[in-house]
């Protein structure tokens, strides 16, 4: 897997994850779901900035995200 689709998939779902883990703590519920995904997503960011020599930084990821879309397009 490419490092920068890793890293946007993995942001992705950070981003996803968030309203679904308020949605689960406002309704007093476990968010077993959400935990799981916010794991995945960990796992997929933490691939990419150890596998992409040098690492990622934070003006590097609006860069990323455009190849990645350029790419799918």
């Amino acid at each position: 897997m490419d490092t920068d689709l890793a890293l946007i998939l993995g942001l992705v779902i950070a981003c996803f994850t968030v309203p679904s883990i308020l949605s689960a703590l406002s309704e007093r519920r476990p968010p077993r779901a959400s935990i799981l995904t916010v794991l995945i997503a960990i796992g997929l960011v933490t691939y990419a900035v150890i596998a992409k020599p040098g690492g990622y930084t934070m003006g590097e990821i609006p860069d990323a995200f455009f190849r990645v879309v350029g790419r799918l397009l």
